[in-house]
C-alpha cells in the first residue's frame, strides 16, 4: 500500500492558520495595530477603504525593520518576542506567536515599506499568495507603512462570508476602540474612505475615554484605584445613570491587552446590584496589571481569553475595588457604624438603666423568650385567631368584568393545533351561561366546548400588535406621530452604526430618526441622535428604550439572523407597545380581544414563542375537584 501522509505546503498550512487568525478585516486591523503598538510606536494612523475588503493600511512611527528583518517577518512562526520556552511565561508584548504577517500574506496583497531611525534607506516588499514578488530599498518615513489589499482575493469563498460594509466596519471600529482605550499614550487616526472619524491626541485614560465613546459620559464617570501584592486595578466606571439596555460599553484590560471574561464582569454587576435596575448593564473601562507568571495568554488565537492562576481572588478583589469606587464617591451607601447626634441625644442612650427599668424589663414577655434556649425566633401570641376569616378580604368582582362568551359557528372557527379545540372568532352574543372572567388582571378565563380556556392577556395583546405591526409594515403603511418633545441623546460610534443601518427598516414602522456628525471636538466624533416621529400606540417616553433594545437584540444575534432582523425588530415593538395597552376590565375590551387573538395568523404564541392560551379540560377538572 502506497504511503497516504504527507507534510501541508507552507502556503496551504498559511491559509489554514489564516482562517483562525484572520477571520475578518477587523482580525486583519488587530494585528497590524498591535504590531505598530510592540515596534513603539506613539503616532499610528489607520486607514480602510470599502470597511477594509479593499484596503487596510497602518502607518507607525515605530522603530521599522532592517532588509532582513522584513523580510523574515512573514515567515511563518517568525518572531523576535519569545526565544525559549520560558519567556511564554512572561510575555509583555502584544503578539509573539509569529503567526500574523504569514497568515495575512497568505490572503491577500501585501505591500510594506519599513526604514529604522538609523539607517538612510528603507525595505519595499509585495507579497502575493505568500509569494515575494519583490523586495528592494526604498525612500521611506521611519517606522513602517503596511498595505493590505484585496483581502481574500485568492479564497472567495471566505470573502463571500464577509458581511455588508457598514458591519465589518463596524468591527474594525470596535478594535481600534479596544486599542485606542488601552494605550491613551500614543496618538492614533482613524480614516474611512478618506474621511477622518477620529484624530486622538496623546493624553489621559479620562480623557480617551471621553473622546473616543461620547462627550455624555464626562460627568458620569468615576475612577477605580487599588493596589495590592496580586493586582492592581485602575480605570474608571461610570454611574448609575450612565448604565445602558445595550452591551458593548465594557471593557476589561489585562495588562494593557483587551480580554473577554464572564466571570470578572459578574462581579462588576455584582457591585452594582441594588444599585441599577436588572435589565441594565453598568459602564466601565478597567485595567488589571497582573504579573505574567501568574496568567496565561496563550489560550486563544485572538488572545482575548485568558486563564488566571488564581481567578477566586481577582473576582474578589475587582468586587471589593468597584464597591470601594463607588462608595468613594458617594454614588453606592455605605454602612456607617459611628452614632447620629440625634440618635445620641436620644433619653435611652444618655439615662442609665436603674432598678424599676430592671425589672421591668425583665418581667416582659420578649425578655424571656430571647432568654430561652433555642427560641429566639418564637413570638407567640396570646390571643388565637378565631376570627381568621376577617384577615382575607374577598375581592368583589368589578363591575363588567363579565360578559358573554362567544360560542362556535359553522365556517368561522380557529382550530388549536394541539388540542384540536374549535373556539369561535366572531363575536355573537350566546346564552347567559357563557361567561368571561378577568383573574388578577392578567388571565381571561371563557368557557369553550371542551372546558375553560385561560388567555394570557399581555401575551395575547403582543401577538395582536406584532402581526398588525408586520401588515403595516409589509403594505408600507405604517403611521408616525409626531413627538411633542423631540429626544435627543448620543450614541458610541458602534451604536451609531448599527442604528444608521436599521434606519430605514425604522422608518417603514413609523419611527422618524435623524442624526448629524459632530465636529466641534477636533479629537472625537461622536454620534448625536434626535427621535422626532414614533408609532402611535408606543408609550410616550418609551422612544429610547425601545431603540436600545433594539439595538442590543442586533448586536447579539446570530451571523446568520440578518434576514430574521425585521421580525426581531418588530417583536420587541410589540412587547413594548403591549405594555402600554389599556386594561381589559369591560366587556368591550374583552370581547374584542378575543376577536383579534383569533383572528391572528398564529394565536397560540406570542412573538417571544410563549404559549397565550391553554385549555383546562372539563375531565381535568373533574379529577382535581375528586
Amino acid at each position: 500500500m502506497p504511503d497516504i501522509i504527507h507534510l501541508l505546503s507552507d502556503h496551504l498550512a498559511n491559509q489554514i492558520a489564516a482562517g483562525e487568525v484572520i477571520q475578518r478585516p477587523a482580525s486583519a486591523v488587530k494585528e497590524l495595530l498591535e504590531n505598530a503598538i510592540d515596534a513603539g510606536a506613539t503616532s499610528i494612523h489607520l486607514n480602510v477603504k470599502e470597511a477594509g475588503k479593499e484596503l487596510i493600511q497602518v502607518v507607525d512611527n515605530g522603530k521599522g525593520m532592517s532588509p532582513t528583518d522584513a523580510r523574515m517577518s512573514f515567515e511563518r512562526h517568525a518572531t523576535s518576542k519569545i526565544k525559549d520556552i520560558n519567556d511564554l511565561f512572561s510575555i509583555k508584548t502584544k503578539g509573539f506567536r509569529g503567526e500574523a504577517l504569514a497568515s495575512i500574506a497568505a490572503v491577500a496583497q501585501v505591500e510594506m515599506k519599513t526604514r529604522q531611525p538609523e539607517a538612510e534607506m528603507g525595505t519595499h516588499i509585495i507579497i502575493e499568495s505568500s509569494e515575494v514578488k519583490k523586495q528592494e530599498p526604498c525612500v521611506a518615513n521611519a517606522g513602517t507603512s503596511f498595505a493590505i489589499k484585496n483581502l481574500f482575493y485568492n479564497v472567495p469563498a471566505r470573502r463571500h462570508f464577509l458581511k455588508t460594509n457598514n458591519s465589518e466596519y463596524k468591527h474594525i471600529v470596535d478594535e481600534f476602540t479596544r486599542i485606542a482605550l488601552a494605550h491613551p499614550e500614543i496618538g492614533f487616526k482613524l480614516t474611512n474612505n478618506q474621511s477622518e472619524q477620529f484624530n486622538l491626541l496623546p493624553g489621559t485614560v479620562r480623557n480617551r475615554i471621553v473622546n473616543l465613546l461620547g462627550n455624555q459620559l464626562e460627568k458620569r464617570i468615576v475612577p477605580v484605584e487599588e493596589s495590592t501584592d496580586v493586582l492592581t486595578i485602575s480605570g474608571f466606571i461610570g454611574k448609575p445613570e450612565a448604565a445602558t439596555k445595550t452591551r458593548g460599553m465594557q471593557f476589561f484590560f489585562m495588562n494593557k491587552r483587551f480580554i473577554k471574561n464572564n466571570y470578572l464582569h459578574h462581579a462588576v454587576m455584582k457591585a452594582f446590584e441594588g444599585i441599577i435596575e436588572k435589565e441594565y448593564f453598568p459602564f466601565y473601562v478597567l485595567f488589571l496589571e497582573v504579573d505574567p507568571a501568574r496568567v496565561d495568554v496563550n489560550v486563544h488565537p485572538t488572545k482575548q481569553e485568558v486563564k488566571f492562576e488564581d481567578d477566586q481572588l481577582i473576582y474578589a478583589y475587582l468586587n471589593a475595588a468597584v464597591k470601594h469606587a463607588l462608595a468613594r464617591f458617594n454614588v453606592a451607601p455605605s454602612l456607617d457604624f459611628s452614632l447620629s447626634p440625634e440618635i445620641q441625644r436620644l433619653q435611652a442612650v444618655n439615662v442609665p438603666m436603674n432598678d424599676n427599668t430592671r425589672d421591668q424589663t425583665e418581667r416582659g414577655y420578649l425578655f424571656n423568650v430571647f432568654q430561652s434556649e433555642n427560641q429566639a425566633h418564637v413570638v407567640e401570641r396570646k390571643d388565637s385567631l378565631k376570627q381568621w376569616k376577617s384577615l382575607y378580604e374577598i375581592a368583589a368582582r368589578p363591575e363588567g368584568y363579565i360578559a358573554s362568551a362567544p360560542m362556535p359557528s359553522p365556517g368561522n372557527e380557529y382550530v388549536l393545533p394541539s388540542q384540536g379545540v374549535m373556539y369561535n372568532t366572531n363575536s355573537e352574543q350566546a346564552d347567559s351561561s357563557g361567561n368571561m372572567m378577568l383573574i388578577h388582571g392578567t388571565y381571561l378565563a371563557t368557557p369553550v366546548k371542551s372546558g375553560v380556556m385561560l388567555i394570557h392577556v399581555r401575551r395575547a395583546q403582543e401577538r395582536i400588535t406584532y402581526e398588525r405591526l408586520l401588515r403595516q409594515y409589509n403594505d408600507g403603511s405604517a403611521p408616525s406621530q409626531q413627538v411633542l418633545f423631540p429626544v435627543t441623546y448620543e450614541l458610541p460610534p458602534q451604536d451609531a452604526l448599527l442604528l444608521k443601518e436599521i434606519a430605514p427598516d425604522l422608518k417603514k414602522m413609523g419611527f422618524s430618526i435623524s442624526y448629524n456628525q459632530d465636529y466641534s471636538n477636533e479629537q472625537a466624533l461622536t454620534f448625536t441622535f434626535m427621535v422626532d416621529g414614533t408609532p402611535p400606540s408606543l408609550p410616550a417616553g418609551e422612544e429610547k428604550n425601545i431603540i436600545d433594545e433594539i439595538l442590543e437584540n442586533i448586536k447579539h444575534e446570530a451571523p446568520d439572523a440578518i434576514s430574521a432582523r425585521t421580525e426581531t425588530v418588530l417583536a420587541q415593538m410589540a412587547v413594548r407597545m403591549a405594555s402600554g395597552a389599556q386594561a381589559m376590565n369591560t366587556r368591550e375590551l374583552q370581547e374584542a380581544l378575543v376577536d383579534e387573538l383569533f383572528a391572528c395568523a398564529q394565536p397560540e404564541y406570542s412573538p417571544r414563542g410563549r404559549k397565550v392560551f391553554a385549555i383546562i379540560l372539563t375531565e381535568n377538572m373533574e379529577e382535581l375537584l375528586g
